[in-house]
């Protein structure tokens, strides 16, 4: 029997992902309530939580001009003290990056630069979110799950849902849930148990060329009185110099030399 070649294995692996996914496609509507229902325990019980920690790990696709696909990989922690505290830790392969926030000033320390900025922000984490996502295009990693009504921010526009069982993140088992709307399709790993935690959280791009995704899967999680206790005031141990917020290059998944819709 001759051998098979690389790619040839690797085409045929793609056509049997194909054809059990044509085959499972006509009854995947079929746990459409359960799926909320299993979303919205997931809502319920972030809101519920005053006191949240985890360590995260995160994928952004990007493609080229050339239509090739690349993936930057970065790494941190959350820590939440609610309705107004969060620190955000973040190193990737460009940026070593700290963020403070203390219920009213935004600190951003690049720690590679050994710079800082802060900005007034008074407010919620949910406030904070809105202004760094809208206003300042810097968001936080898995923002979407740290609000307080994860549930309606999440099913805004959905058109479709899809209950596709259980699998296993990080040796924890979840159910694994999947959604579309009118511009990205989703998927959601939720933890099964008395903790419904989000284990991974995938978003694809629709209607860009190659549908590049952004993922986060979560591990270590931890709340109320597992969490330590922590400092949400910025302490400038490093003696990093204070500049404006311009001047924090790579501060983002996205460093500035890949320029959204050029050819990095």
């Amino acid at each position: 029997m001759r051998r098979m070649t690389r790619k040839a294995m690797w085409s045929h692996a793609a056509t049997l992902a194909l054809v059990l996914v044509l085959a499972v496609a006509p009854g995947a509507s079929a746990g459409e309530v359960e799926a909320k229902a299993l979303l919205k325990a997931m809502s319920d019980y972030m809101a519920a939580q005053k006191s949240i920690s985890f360590a995260y790990d995160t994928n952004l696709e990007v493609v080229t001009k050339q239509h090739q696909k690349l993936l930057l990989a970065s790494s941190g922690r959350i820590e939440i003290g609610r309705p107004d505290k969060i620190r955000v830790e973040r190193t990737g392969g460009f940026a070593d990056v700290e963020m403070v926030f203390d219920g009213k000033t935004l600190t951003l320390l690049g720690k590679n630069l050994n710079l800082y900025t802060q900005i007034e922000v008074p407010g919620t984490v949910e406030h904070l979110v809105d202004e760094l996502r809208n206003k300042l295009h810097k968001p936080v990693p898995g923002a979407d799950l740290l609000l307080p009504n994860v549930y309606d921010e999440l099913m805004a526009d959905v058109v479709d849902v899809k209950d596709l069982g259980s699998g296993v993140i990080g040796g924890t088992e979840c159910d694994h849930l999947a959604f579309r709307n009118k511009d990205v399709d989703w998927q959601i790993w939720i933890a099964q148990g008395e903790r419904p935690y989000p284990c991974r959280y995938i978003v694809t791009a629709q209607k860009v060329d190659r549908a590049p995704q952004y993922s986060i899967q979560i591990r270590d999680w931890k709340t109320g009185i597992d969490v330590a206790a922590t400092d949400f005031v910025f302490n400038n141990t490093s003696g990093a110099k204070q500049t404006d917020i311009k001047d924090l290059k790579d501060i983002d998944e996205l460093p500035a030399h890949f320029a959204v819709g050029g050819g990095q």
